[in-house]
């Protein structure tokens, strides 16, 4: 068995519209959307191809009364769900959701000092057990932190998760913490604009070609705020949100005519989602012509 402590496992979208959310993301990733309901408890799961990757479920109505909105949330293992919601709030966390039996296994949702959510899990449950290949099409490759404070967020989760530093890579006058769980390299964490109203946790999901993608998503009547934006290896990023106001990005390869189309490249630091890259790296922008300044909570 793989050791998943301290890595995102699973995935869930809370939304106001489960129909239209199956739809939306059938047509931009292609994903499948299979019944997975327990008593009381309506629930969907989003497939690439067979494997399930994710949950999709409607954002109940007391929330909602209490300006709760669309969102992503990423799912934490855990070896002790109980232990690790009761030191996440001695560390400053809150807990949401405190540690209930689900569809899913053992689940905590909670946030941390800064209040960007998320949730933990243990015992995940059978179909899902097998590692969540981050590099192929449709499933989440990356996961960023636009924090209030980076450093003592990351501090928060080492001590919480056993995250590690790694390369650390500077941009303008912000630094982008890349970190690990394990060996692996899953994530890293920026300070958020003034702008953005919250923390949050961004996922990044995989396609194959980017230009495509955006196409796709506007297409299904969702709204790109920032890209694409190259990365060093040749990747592409977008910043966008479904159009229930769920916030997500993706990444992937451009073509040769998708590049050939673009306008005249620029050089430089996007500006748009906390003065920064993905990864933290320098980017060439080359803005699509309905691309439009981010204004999503994503929270």
């Amino acid at each position: 068995m793989v050791d998943n402590h301290g890595r995102f496992v699973w995935y869930e979208l809370i939304t106001t519209d489960v129909t239209a959310a199956k739809a939306f993301y059938a047509k931009v990733l292609g994903w499948g959307a299979h019944e997975a309901s327990a008593p009381g408890l309506p629930y969907t799961l989003f497939t690439v191809g067979k494997a399930p990757i994710g949950g999709l479920m409607d954002l109940p109505v007391e929330a909602r009364r209490l300006g709760a909105t669309p969102r992503w949330v990423g799912y934490v293992a855990v070896d002790d769900v109980d232990a690790a919601a009761d030191r996440l709030m001695r560390l400053g966390g809150a807990v949401y959701v405190p540690p209930t039996d689900s569809n899913i296994g053992r689940i905590s949702v909670v946030a941390d000092p800064q209040t960007a959510t998320l949730a933990l899990v243990e015992g995940l449950k059978p179909f899902q057990r097998k590692p969540a290949e981050p590099g192929r099409p449709g499933r989440v490759g990356w996961h960023e932190l636009l924090a209030a404070d980076w450093e003592k967020a990351f501090a928060f989760y080492s001590d919480l998760l056993g995250w590690q530093k790694t390369e650390a890579e500077f941009g303008s006058t912000q630094a982008y913490q890349l970190f690990t769980a394990g060996e692996d390299m899953i994530g890293g964490m920026v300070n958020k604009r003034r702008e953005d109203p919250v923390p949050f946790w961004l996922y990044y999901l995989n396609v194959d070609d980017i230009d495509a993608a955006a196409e796709r998503v506007e297409n299904a009547g969702g709204r790109i705020f920032e890209g694409p934006s190259e990365l060093p290896d040749e990747s592409w990023i977008l910043r966008c949100s479904d159009p229930q106001g769920a916030a997500f990005a993706l990444q992937g390869k451009r073509s040769q005519d998708g590049i050939g189309r673009a306008p005249a490249s620029e050089v430089g630091w996007s500006t748009a989602w906390g003065g920064i890259s993905s990864k933290g790296r320098l980017v060439v922008t080359r803005p699509r012509g309905r691309t439009r300044t981010s204004d999503t909570e994503g929270s």
